[in-house]
């Protein structure tokens, strides 16, 4: 098979590609897709999916071939769109055909604890999951690495799913199509520094207007609309967006913008722990953490009881 390499012109500089958190996670793209992935000009080893680089992926598919050798199976896993050969390395368990001393028997008859008895069945067990045999489910993750002109996975996790109602590829059936749509099939677009050090400031100015009205306010409860108001400013002093030769262009609406400010700030104050909300509802209601006394007289409680032990008494 004959892989294409991407031009210099068309990869993202190698200096950016930590900011595409595809980079940082197991891709879980398509077995073809995976096989169709053109190769980095810059770094060998990386490969590019829409303009994501991509360099470990994670794969469900069927077992349709499998060799074994000392050190490491080789597994070829179909997933409906094409097959691919993972190569996956035995640990020490796997690698053992026996247990030390195992020809000697000590208590097992008696009904006593044996610790080689309890050791091989632990064995079997490990390798009951990682010896998977044609027409099983395999779950492989790993590095994608090309191998005598052939693209593989080196797995550094993989094990057998027992999936005997399929649920766990009809899961995987209805989220991988949605990832691609919210995520792969999207071109990796890089905002300006200025664009998002904007967003970042208005967060900050629209977090620090709703804490400063919480204490000024002593507010134990409060509800979204209550506060929305209060960062009406924040929008119209930000100037309308422009494109390249400075002419406008169609964005969200004023009423629109509010709304996303609103929550992007309220989750900052949620994550800060300054506000949490008791009950997921339709009506959001809010709680202030200060402000709650039974949640202070419950973690006073929880204080008070986790002193008593042992291991926080002093010597």
């Amino acid at each position: 098979m004959q892989f294409v390499t991407m031009e210099p012109k068309d990869e993202t500089p190698f200096m950016l590609w930590g900011l595409d958190p595809v980079f940082s996670a197991f891709a879980r793209l398509y077995i073809r897709d995976i096989l169709q992935m053109t190769e980095s000009t810059q770094v060998p080893g990386i490969y590019f999916y829409n303009s994501h680089p991509i360099y470990k992926v994670d794969v469900l598919g069927t077992v349709v071939y499998k060799r074994e050798r000392d050190d490491f199976f080789c597994y070829g896993v179909d997933d409906s769109t094409g097959v691919i050969n993972c190569l996956c390395w035995k640990n020490d368990l796997l690698k053992e055909t026996s247990v030390p001393g195992g020809t000697r028997q000590t208590g097992g008859a008696q009904g006593g604890f044996d610790p080689l008895v309890e050791m091989r069945k632990l064995q079997r067990a490990r390798q009951s999951l990682c010896c998977v045999e044609i027409g099983e489910l395999l779950r492989v993750r790993g590095p994608v690495k090309t191998s005598r002109q052939q693209r593989e996975i080196s797995a550094s996790v993989f094990y057998k799913v027992d999936d005997p109602v399929m649920a766990a590829q009809i899961a995987w059936m209805m989220e991988v199509p949605e990832l691609y749509r919210q995520c792969y099939d999207r071109p990796l677009q890089l905002q300006s520094n200025n664009t998002s050090d904007a967003s970042v400031s208005s967060i900050s100015k629209a977090t620090n207007i709703i804490r400063d009205f919480l204490n000024q306010k002593s507010v134990a409860k409060f509800r979204p609309y209550e506060v929305q108001d209060l960062l009406q400013p924040l929008i119209l002093s930000q100037p309308p967006a422009t494109s390249g030769d400075q002419e406008p262009v169609a964005g969200p609406s004023g009423c629109q913008q509010l709304r996303q400010l609103l929550k992007e700030a309220l989750k900052t104050l949620q994550d800060e722990g300054l506000i949490y909300r008791k009950v997921k509802s339709q009506d959001e209601v809010y709680s202030v953490t200060v402000q709650d006394k039974e949640l202070v007289i419950a973690v006073k409680d929880v204080i008070r009881q986790d002193s008593k032990r042992e291991k926080c008494k002093s010597n």
